[in-house]
């Protein structure tokens, strides 16, 4: 991810060193839903861990009165410092949203470099985004994030009456210049973006124009979508234990049962409370999933937060516009991963949830890892996919080779003969099944 110096720039987004030793701190701010405090102090320091921190003390706190100056109370403040001395920790991480006054107060107080969740999170896409997309998502986000932080690099400078007409002043005068840059930058940045859209618009649109159904895999962080697109697809996208080990979407063709090609993809994770900049740059990316014939929702449903992980989820595709009010616009399948680390008595009560009809939609138990049940996974999407085919009885000219090669590699045809038309000319009599998006596609031949 590009660095840029605006004058005494000192902004940590793009500083903290692999190896750090730090703190991380939850402001639990007791809101209702979502993970519970337990479960998003772990995930915060899962995503110290993901770019190498090295986490020495973590510890929520409850934040009845926010305030303004810190965040926390001159108590919380003080059990803070007191922490990071003891551990002798060099880095404070506030899982939760600082404003840029709250850090650098914070700062001041502990003596220690304070970075928030946005600054973690945008730190992880920088060093994970692969590709040209990904870095200028990333950079633009970063840029967003530090456009309303500048003030935090001009305090050394005085705001007083100097210079040419006495008014303003030098450190005024560098804020703005900066802002100018910034402004600049993001302004190319959005053009590039806007031209890697027009792109990848184009490519849908010639998917669309193809047969061939577009699987999406969606899911929170770490919950197995890229090992389970490694087994279905014999792939070696980046697949590890940490969060948001991979960003940039992938795509492979693969072949199931009554498809002769299909299209899987694999998304970035979703994870709470994602910064707002990031949802906004990595919408074009997202609206891969609103172009998908079906989402596979990929569940670790082993983590104990398994059912506030998946309102996250839902409520992203939600925004997304992938969810309405009447329900899902796509069909979604859940795979139940990590299927293997369940004890056998929650795997007995969960499948009479699923044989019941409890959960919503159509489920599959799964483990990417050692691939039990993923075949039961490809005969459902095969199912979902070939459903509502019909059965047609075709006789072509021998002059329409192209469509009898057509249907040989999009259909499955059941039966075929020579014989003659009315008029005597020779055709081939075929007994073919389409699903209705290749029947749509015949036909406009």
């Amino acid at each position: 991810m590009s660095q840029f110096e605006f004058g005494r720039e000192t902004e940590l987004v793009g500083e903290v060193t692999r190896g750090a030793r730090a703190v991380v701190v939850l402001p639990d701010l007791r809101q209702k839903g979502g993970l519970d405090a337990d479960s998003r102090l772990e995930e915060g320091q899962g995503l110290a861990r993901a770019i190498g921190i090295d986490v020495v003390d973590a510890f929520a706190l409850p934040i009845r009165n926010v305030r303004p100056a810190t965040l926390f109370g001159e108590g919380q403040v003080q059990k803070i410092g007191v922490a990071i001395n003891q551990s002798d920790a060099e880095l404070v991480i506030v899982d939760g949203a600082l404003s840029a006054i709250q850090q650098r107060n914070l700062e001041d107080k502990l003596e220690r470099k304070v970075i928030d969740r946005t600054g973690l999170i945008l730190e992880i896409f920088g060093e994970r985004a692969a590709t040209a997309e990904g870095r200028l998502q990333v950079e633009l986000a970063h840029l967003d994030y530090q456009a309303g932080r500048l003030v935090r690099s001009w305090t050394h400078l005085e705001r007083q009456r100097g210079g040419f007409g006495f008014l303003g002043g030098p450190g005024e005068t560098q804020i703005e210049a900066d802002r100018r840059l910034i402004r600049g930058r993001m302004a190319r940045i959005r053009r590039e973006l806007e031209q890697v859209r027009r792109t990848r618009s184009l490519h849908r649109e010639r998917r669309q124009r193809a047969p061939w159904p577009v699987i999406a895999l969606v899911g929170y962080t770490n919950a197995g979508k890229s090992t389970l697109f490694n087994r279905m697809t014999g792939a070696d996208v980046m697949a590890q234990d940490l969060l948001f080990a991979t960003l940039d979407p992938t795509m492979r063709a693969i072949r199931l049962p009554g498809l002769d090609k299909a299209i899987l993809s694999d998304t970035v994770g979703f994870i709470s409370e994602l910064p707002t900049q990031l949802v906004a740059a990595f919408r074009a990316t997202l609206e891969e999933v609103t172009a998908a014939d079906v989402i596979v929702h990929v569940r670790d449903i082993a983590n104990p937060a398994t059912s506030a992980q998946k309102i996250e989820v839902e409520e992203i595709l939600a925004d997304l516009g992938v969810i309405g009010e009447g329900g899902s616009l796509v069909p979604i399948i859940e795979a139940w991963n990590k299927w293997d680390l369940l004890p056998e008595e929650d795997r007995a009560m969960r499948r009479d949830l699923i044989a019941a009809g409890v959960p919503d939609r159509k489920v599959v138990p799964i483990s990417a890892q050692t691939g039990e049940g993923v075949d039961d996974l490809v005969t459902l999407l095969s199912d979902l996919l070939t459903g509502g085919a019909q059965v047609l009885e075709l006789a072509l000219p021998m002059s329409e080779g192209h469509k009898l090669a057509w249907l040989h590699a999009h259909g499955e045809v059941l039966s075929e003969t020579a014989g003659t038309d009315a008029a005597g000319a020779p055709v081939q009599r075929l007994t073919v099944r389409l699903t209705p998006r290749e029947f749509g596609r015949y036909s406009r031949m």
